[in-house]
């Protein structure tokens, strides 16, 4: 019995003894025991397989067009992520925006742009951060919920990345988006600022297109800002190269952009001719609303020119077009009417003196 009675003693200080895997956890500062640790690095493990595999569940959903499912799994996967991996939650954060903008939700797709952009800048990822919060800021201007401080801000702090991306051409694109974001702001300075830095980027490059989009976006701001004799050699430039690239279409909109600087500086003969080209590339390209868009320019430069008689054929052109374009906006035609209405006075006034 007395055998039994020292069996059940406690056991002495400093020699307890434990059940393997039920280390007491450690103290702040004190090393953790090897089995916690072991322990601790399976259950990672573990959750990383199970992130991994919910993530890919999700992006499969996403592909099928089932946005709800696909979000579900990617919630689970983000569950698996911990702050240690800001780059995984980014990717998660990503895919879950572009889920809510297929289900049209902008709103719900700019918040989780805006926290991968965080989470990407996190992992010292600048360029997959300030991607992130380009995608934010186009899907708060398609929201509409969005302050125009609050868009403004988040396209500050994606021009800020800008800065430190090593890829030049990602970074150009990057300028570029953020100048398209002011200009829907309808902050012109920034945005000229922004295509200035990114048409900077492209010179010497193989992307000619990308090179003539950015001089036409630059010059179309400086329009804007009241600078037309900047625009000019801008819309030269851009127009040049669209026609080089066969783009006439987008040649079109440079002549008429470039007409319109001509006009502001009083040349109205030379605004006609660049209109003239505008229509001709817009007949090209079998672009309608171009081309009634050219037809009244030509109008206006006609009337301005003491040629009433062009601007009514000028106009009914621009009648006639815009009756076979579909959505047309009303206020258009109005304006078309009024105007056609003005060059008619004007043609009597000339034939009755």
């Amino acid at each position: 019995m007395a055998s039994a009675a020292a069996s059940e003693a406690p056991p002495a200080a400093g020699k307890k003894s434990r059940k393997r895997g039920t280390e007491r956890p450690a103290a702040p500062g004190e090393a953790v025991p090897g089995g916690l640790a072991r322990a601790g690095r399976r259950a990672l493990r573990a959750g990383e397989r199970l992130g991994r595999l919910y993530f890919h569940l999700g992006a499969a959903h996403e592909g099928l067009g089932d946005f709800p499912l696909a979000l579900e799994y990617f919630r689970r996967a983000s569950g698996h992520y911990g702050s240690a991996q800001p780059g995984a939650r980014a990717a998660v954060c990503v895919r879950m925006g572009s889920c809510y903008l297929g289900a049209r939700d902008p709103a719900r797709a700019a918040s989780c742009f805006r926290e991968a952009g965080r989470a990407y800048a996190e992992a010292a990822s600048p360029g997959a951060a300030a991607a992130a919060l380009s995608r934010a800021s186009s899907s708060m201007l398609r929201s509409r919920r969005y302050g125009a401080a609050e868009i403004a801000a988040v396209l500050a702090e994606c021009r800020a990345l800008c800065a430190s991306i090593p890829d030049r051409a990602l970074q150009g694109q990057l300028y570029n988006a953020v100048g398209l974001g002011y200009s829907q702001l309808r902050a012109f300075p920034p945005a000229a600022e922004s295509f200035e830095r990114a048409l900077a980027l492209c010179r010497g490059a193989t992307d000619r297109c990308g090179e003539a989009a950015l001089l036409q976006n630059l010059a179309a701001a400086h329009n804007v800002l009241g600078s037309p004799r900047a625009a000019l050699a801008l819309h030269q430039r851009a127009a040049a190269l669209h026609g080089a690239l066969g783009n006439r279409r987008a040649q079109g909109q440079c002549f008429g952009n470039l007409a319109y600087a001509l006009g502001r500086l009083g040349d109205h003969e030379a605004a006609a001719e660049s209109y003239l080209h505008a229509l001709q590339a817009f007949r090209d390209a079998g672009d309608l609303q171009g081309q009634w868009q050219a037809c009244e320019g030509l109008g206006a430069s006609q009337l301005r020119l003491g040629a009433p008689e062009k601007a009514v054929r000028r106009y009914k052109e621009a009648l006639r077009l815009l009756s076979r374009c579909r959505d047309a906006p009303r206020t258009a035609g109005e304006r078309l009417v009024n105007q056609l209405a003005d060059a008619i006075r004007c043609q009597l006034s000339l034939s009755s003196g």
